[in-house]
């Protein structure tokens, strides 16, 4: 089975990890939600916030 990292040094998407572990973020299933990666990030990020200041 196919695994999707975003790697946030080139900002592209492998396919099947290809970079160190300390530049990718996943695995994800599918290209489409790799590509998203960043966005999932801020949005726990913001989440992870909104929590704290609870």
């Amino acid at each position: 089975m196919t695994e999707y990292w975003f790697n946030v040094r080139t900002h592209e998407v492998e396919e099947d990890r290809q970079s160190d572990w300390s530049q990718l973020i996943g695995p994800y299933a599918t290209r489409s939600e790799a590509e998203k990666a960043l966005e999932k990030v801020q949005q726990r990020n913001d989440a992870w916030d909104r929590d704290d200041d609870s």
